[in-house]
């Protein structure tokens, strides 16, 4: 039996891992939705994706009305049946040294913003009693490097909130699917910002300084492709080749410098039950 056509919409596709999902998605015979904030600036790609049956349309994720954008295409006759939330971008400094705009900016884009789209396309996945709602997560949200607390605050904010959305909207048939990526070949390092706050004197020589000079030097080899990645990450939310069989899974690991960061969040909570065991145990109201 032939697997069910979707539409997409996919936000941040002008480059790196939404580009690579959507050429996907449409190689597998789906609708996508593109987004971008600035479709003017690459005109191949939008030929591209509309050429093979797709839309691109202009979205400024951080924008407060970006939820319209729901409304408008279901109005049109544009009925999400997947949600992928991927625009984003890094900032980096030490947790003192970013300033208020900087991480009210971060958490806009990062949690804020996809959040708007989520509570958007929920109605209508709801009224459907079907819908996948796909988040682009990070190893950060488990366990950053320095230099990375807002944006992994971000992310695991995100998270815990969508692991609690995927148990509001079970009744309905609405999945949800965390992706927490490592390190791709995508141009996110090569985007990163950096806080301009000048570091502090007292962190001259400090693992913190010593990454944001790592990170500003563009030395950083990621371990994974993007492709491949994003390939994977189609077929777990279809349900075919390494997803069949996977539909109701919740978390999809990618990139193999996750598997050390999954183990050491798994050891983290473990020592942690494991040394205060009775402790935790030892505080509740006497029965």
């Amino acid at each position: 039996m032939a697997s069910p056509k979707y539409t997409w919409l996919i936000t941040g596709c002008s480059s790196g891992f939404g580009l690579s999902l959507t050429r996907a998605a449409q190689a597998g015979g789906h609708r996508v939705i593109a987004t971008s904030r600035e479709p003017s600036r690459t005109p191949d790609l939008v030929a591209e994706i509309e050429g093979n049956g797709g839309k691109w349309v202009q979205l400024d994720v951080d924008s407060p009305q970006s939820g319209e954008v729901i409304a408008e295409l279901e109005k049109g006759g544009d009925h999400i049946d997947v949600l992928v939330n991927n625009a984003g971008y890094s900032i980096h400094a030490p947790v003192e040294t970013f300033t208020e705009e900087e991480i009210r900016s971060q958490m806009e884009t990062m949690f804020f913003s996809p959040l708007r789209l989520i509570r958007a396309v929920l109605p209508y996945m709801r009224q459907r009693r079907a819908g996948v709602v796909v988040n682009m997560s990070s190893g950060a949200s488990l366990d950053g490097i320095p230099t990375m607390s807002v944006y992994a605050g971000a992310k695991a904010g995100l998270d815990a909130l969508t692991r609690i959305l995927a148990k509001e909207v079970a009744p309905f048939n609405i999945r949800t699917l965390t992706v927490i990526l490592g390190t791709f070949n995508t141009n996110m390092q090569n985007s990163a910002i950096f806080g301009k706050t000048p570091f502090p004197d007292d962190y001259n020589g400090t693992i913190t300084q010593q990454m944001q000079h790592f990170l500003a030097s563009g030395k950083l080899v990621p371990n994974g492709d993007k492709d491949k990645a994003m390939q994977a990450l189609y077929q777990v939310i279809v349900g075919e080749g390494v997803g069949a069989g996977h539909e109701a899974e919740k978390l999809l690991p990618l990139g193999s410098d996750m598997t050390p960061r999954l183990q050491g969040a798994r050891e983290y909570l473990g020592h942690a039950l494991e040394v205060f065991d009775s402790v935790t145990n030892s505080v509740d109201v006497e029965k």
